[in-house]
C-alpha cells in the first residue's frame, strides 16, 4: 500500500470521472483555484491535458474508469490518489451534486490529508484483464443455462420434453419428444 504524505508541495487536482468527460479542479500550493475545466475520457485527451504539466497530486474517486485513468496518470509522472467512493460521504451525500463541485472537494481533501480519502490500490492491468475474461465467461455460462431452461420450459408447455438438460447434449442435437401426437407448426 502506498504511503501519502499530508500537504503536497505542488498543484493538487481533483478529477471527477464520468463516461464522456472528466471534470477537473486545480489548486496551487496555497489552496487557490488556478484552473478548472473538463477533459474527454480518452487516452489521447488525458495525455494532452495532463502530460506536459509539472508533477501534481491528482485525486479521483474509485469507479469504472479510475483503474485505467490512474495507471495512465501515474505513467505521466503524477502522484495519483484513488479515493474509496464508499467512504466519501462528503461527496455522496452532498445536496449540491455537481461534477465541478465534486472535483473541487476531491482536490481540497487531497491537498489537506489524503488519509481522509481512504485511498485504495487498483489491481494491475494484466490482473484486471484476466478478471474481465473470467467474468465474461461466467456471464456466458449463466446465460447459456438460462436459454436451455427457457427452451425446456417452452417445449414442456406444449406437451413435449427433452431427453437431457446437460448443455453438451442439449446443444449438440436436441431430441424433442411430444405427447399425444402433437407436431410443431
Amino acid at each position: 500500500m502506498k504511503e501519502y504524505t499530508g500537504k503536497f508541495a505542488g498543484m493538487t487536482i481533483g478529477l471527477d470521472l464520468g463516461d464522456k468527460y472528466g471534470q477537473y479542479y486545480t489548486l496551487d500550493e496555497g489552496g487557490e483555484n488556478i484552473d478548472a475545466g473538463r477533459v474527454t475520457m480518452r487516452v489521447s485527451a488525458i495525455e494532452k491535458r495532463f502530460g506536459l504539466m509539472e508533477r501534481s497530486r491528482i485525486v479521483m474517486e474509485s469507479g469504472t474508469h479510475s483503474g485505467w485513468v490512474s495507471r495512465l496518470l501515474e505513467s505521466l509522472g503524477h502522484e495519483v490518489i484513488v479515493a474509496n467512493a464508499r467512504k466519501l460521504r462528503l461527496i455522496s451525500e452532498n445536496e449540491n451534486k455537481d461534477d465541478a463541485v465534486d472535483a473541487e472537494l476531491l482536490a481540497r481533501l487531497g491537498r489537506v490529508d489524503p488519509k481522509l480519502l481512504y485511498p485504495i490500490q487498483h489491481r494491475g492491468a494484466a490482473v484486471q484483464a484476466d478478471l474481465a475474461l473470467l467474468r465474461a465467461r461466467e456471464a456466458l455460462v449463466k446465460v447459456r443455462g438460462q436459454l436451455i431452461n427457457h427452451m425446456r420450459g417452452a417445449v414442456k408447455s406444449l406437451g413435449g420434453g427433452c431427453r437431457s438438460a446437460r448443455p453438451e447434449v442439449f446443444t449438440a442435437r436436441p431430441k424433442w419428444r411430444f405427447r399425444q401426437n402433437w407436431k410443431p407448426p
